[in-house]
């Protein structure tokens, strides 16, 4: 039966169909490096409300995450880099009230997500303290340093891009499109990956597959 396994998905649009509204979606992307397009693209297209947006940026442009945000699907965006060129939508929304916003320090932001996925309850960090970013937080002092309380980012769905996969779902990034993929692959209760080249099992080295295939559920092709 798994050698049969096959999670490859004609296109984007069928691969997103089933995304019902209000669900939390987390978005790989480090600006346009490892960012989903086609994926956000055809999730745009489906006319959702309500969604909450986890990225570490808020898109640029009107493609990508600007165009799931000109929808108007996104209720709420969880980010590190609301602001960045090219991020009208994010301006737009946000200036009209009609995007709700939850800054995160990057690295805290990463960490969040990484501990969903490895099942930590919550951590202790001492980005943000005395900042803004802890009013109404949990401060404790641990080994001389006050630090706030974190808790893990679980998300629905994960959004994600890679370079290479097979059609089991083993995925290969490149340079620093990996960014935040395999840890969100790891942090939600589906993934669903674009990739650049699907080849045939046993043609991806071992040692280089980043995320395997057991925290994948769907790949769509990148037209060329």
């Amino acid at each position: 039966m798994t050698g049969r396994i096959d999670k490859r998905v004609a296109s984007a649009d069928e691969a997103v169909a089933d995304v019902p509204d209000g669900v939390t979606v987390l978005v790989g992307g480090f600006g346009d490096a490892g960012s989903p397009v086609v994926l956000l693209e055809a999730l745009a297209r489906q006319g959702l409300r309500n969604l909450t947006v986890v990225s570490n940026n808020a898109g640029t442009g009107s493609g990508g995450l600007g165009a799931l945000l000109l929808a108007g699907s996104v209720r709420k965006i969880i980010c590190s880099y609301p602001k960045s060129k090219g991020s009208f939508a994010f301006d737009q929304l946000y200036a009209e009230g009609r995007l709700e916003l939850e800054l995160v320090p990057q690295g805290t932001l990463s960490e969040r997500i990484r501990a969903a996925g490895a099942g930590i309850g919550a951590f202790y960090t001492p980005t943000g303290v005395g900042t803004l970013l802890s009013e109404g937080r949990e401060v404790r002092e641990l080994g001389g340093r006050r630090q706030v309380l974190e808790f893990p980012i679980r998300a629905d769905l994960a959004l994600i891009s890679a370079a290479r996969a097979d059609r089991w779902g083993n995925l290969v990034y490149s340079k620093s499109g990996r960014n935040f993929g395999p840890t969100m692959a790891m942090a939600a209760d589906q993934t669903i990956v674009e990739v650049s080249e699907v080849v045939e099992l046993g043609e991806l080295d071992p040692e280089h597959i980043v995320t395997p295939g057991i925290f994948v559920d769907a790949i769509v092709k990148r037209s060329s």
